[in-house]
């Protein structure tokens, strides 16, 4: 009896991790993807309701969070690019990688900082106070939609960004 208690126990709980190991399906920008299973989907933390998903992604020196936006305008695409550069101080010399990718029809700029976070509390206050983090990376995507304009940053320890680099170009490249 045990024996049968304890097989229909791990036939349900096997059940369950196949079903979760699948990932979490994602809906942006009018295009569906499905992240990895082991990104952990969160309820996003956005006052202004930019933010359309979230998501904490594993690392050993710490989760790197991704976050999806779609907003009207907030300036041209190269504005934003410099936006987010100058949230981080950079080493001498170094500049953010930018490439041009498609993601799913659109055609999307791809930036890749590394370097100091200059990280303010709330974002927005020019009086916030900053807070400056290291050895930190941002991917940030962005591409113009028919109305909206649609990015992204994954944000975290430079280690877990790179560790999660590849599943994340992956699940940008599936966009359809």
């Amino acid at each position: 009896m045990r024996t049968l208690i304890a097989a229909a126990l791990l036939a349900v709980l096997a059940g369950g991790l196949a079903a979760d190991d699948k990932g979490t399906p994602v809906e942006w920008g009018g295009m569906k993807s499905t992240a990895p299973a082991g990104w952990k989907k969160e309820t996003p933390m956005d006052k202004l309701g930019l933010r359309v998903g979230q998501f904490k992604l594993p690392g050993d020196d710490g989760a790197a969070e991704l976050a999806l936006f779609v907003t009207k305008g907030g300036g041209s695409t190269e504005q934003n690019l410099e936006r987010q550069v100058k949230k981080f101080e950079l080493e001498k010399d170094a500049k953010p990688a930018v490439t041009k990718m498609k993601v799913g029809t659109y055609d999307a700029v791809y930036q890749d900082i590394t370097g100091t976070l200059l990280k303010k509390f709330p974002p927005f206050d020019p009086n916030a106070k900053i807070t400056r983090v290291e050895k930190q990376r941002q991917i940030y995507v962005i591409f113009e939609g028919k109305e909206d304009v649609y990015s992204l940053t994954l944000l975290g320890p430079a280690k877990t960004v790179e560790k999660n680099k590849k599943d994340f170009d992956e699940w940008l490249k599936n966009f359809k």
